[in-house]
C-alpha cells in the first residue's frame, strides 16, 4: 500500500489532537488551578477539608455514593432584582417612581435602566444577582459549579445519575452532624419519602452500659433498637457525616457570580 505511511501519520495527527484537546489540555487547565478570592470579597475559597472530612471522601467512594447522586449544580442564567435602599430627600417621588418600575426578574440592561432613573430622582438602590435554572430553584445550589469547587477532592465525585438530590451544597442545606448521622442510619426517619438505602453497617448496635453514650442517635421510636440497645456511628459513619457537611459551595466567585441574602426579609 503506497500510501500507508500518509494514512498512519494522518491518523496519528488525528488522535495526538483529540488526545491533547480532550485530555491534555483539561488536565494542564485544572492541574493548576489554585485558591481562588471571594467575589466582592477578602476570603479564599475553597477551604481545605479537616481530617474527617477527607477521609470521609473516601467512604463516600467505598460506599458507591456518586451512583444516585451529583454533585454538580446546573445554571441556566441569571436575573436582576432591584431594590430601593434610600428615598433620599424626596422619599414621595421616589415612592411613586419605584412604584411604576418592573424591578424583579430583569436583565442586566434592564436593571441598570431602573437603578439610573432611581438615581435620577434623588433615591439609591441596589441590584441582586440571583441564579436560576432547575437546580436553583430546587435549592442544591446558590450558583453553578465551577472548578474551583473541586480543588480538593480527589477523585472529584461528579456523578451522572440523581437517584437522589445533588449534593454539592447539603453541607449548607444540613450543616448538623445529628442530622447528616440519622440521614444514614434510617434515611426515611427524617424523611418519609427517601429512597436510599439505610447505611446500616457503618453503626454499631450496642447493649447500653451505665450510662448512655452521648453519641447515640436519638432515633423515632419505629427506627430505634430493642429497648436496653443504642445505635453509635463508627469513624467511618463520623467521617462520611463530615465530607458531607463540608460540601459547601455557597460563596460568589467571579466566574459564577451572585449576590448573597445578608438580612432576612420581613
Amino acid at each position: 500500500m503506497k500510501n500507508g505511511a500518509l494514512v498512519f501519520l494522518a491518523a496519528l495527527i488525528a488522535l495526538g489532537s483529540s488526545w491533547a484537546g480532550f485530555v491534555l489540555a483539561p488536565t494542564l487547565q485544572l492541574g493548576g488551578e489554585k485558591q481562588t478570592i471571594v467575589l466582592n470579597g477578602t476570603d479564599t475559597y475553597p477551604v481545605q477539608r479537616t481530617g474527617d472530612a477527607t477521609l470521609g471522601l473516601q467512604v463516600y467512594r467505598a460506599n458507591g455514593c456518586v451512583s444516585c447522586h451529583t454533585e454538580q449544580v446546573r445554571q441556566e442564567g441569571f436575573i436582576c432584582n432591584v431594590t430601593l435602599t434610600d428615598p433620599g430627600k424626596n422619599p414621595a417621588a421616589v415612592s411613586n417612581l419605584v412604584s411604576s418600575l418592573m424591578l424583579d426578574g430583569l436583565t442586566r440592561e434592564e436593571a441598570d435602566s431602573a437603578t439610573d432613573k432611581i438615581s435620577a430622582a434623588g433615591g439609591k438602590s441596589e441590584t441582586r444577582l440571583v441564579a436560576t435554572g432547575g437546580d436553583i430553584d430546587r435549592g442544591w445550589g446558590m450558583r453553578q459549579s465551577v472548578a474551583a469547587d473541586y480543588l480538593y477532592d480527589y477523585p472529584v465525585q461528579l456523578g451522572n445519575l440523581r437517584a437522589g438530590p445533588d449534593l454539592a451544597n447539603i453541607g449548607f442545606r444540613h450543616p448538623d452532624a445529628k442530622w447528616q448521622l440519622l440521614h444514614l442510619y434510617a434515611p426515611k426517619s427524617v424523611n418519609a419519602k427517601s429512597t436510599m438505602p439505610a447505611f446500616r453497617f457503618l453503626f454499631e448496635v450496642r447493649k447500653v452500659g451505665a450510662v448512655p453514650s452521648a453519641d447515640a442517635l436519638d432515633l423515632p421510636k419505629e427506627f430505634a433498637p430493642a429497648d436496653g440497645y443504642e445505635v453509635v456511628p463508627t469513624d467511618a459513619a463520623r467521617q462520611l457525616a463530615a465530607y458531607l457537611m463540608s460540601l459547601r459551595a455557597n460563596v460568589p466567585l467571579y466566574e459564577a457570580p451572585f449576590t448573597p441574602v445578608t438580612t432576612a426579609k420581613p
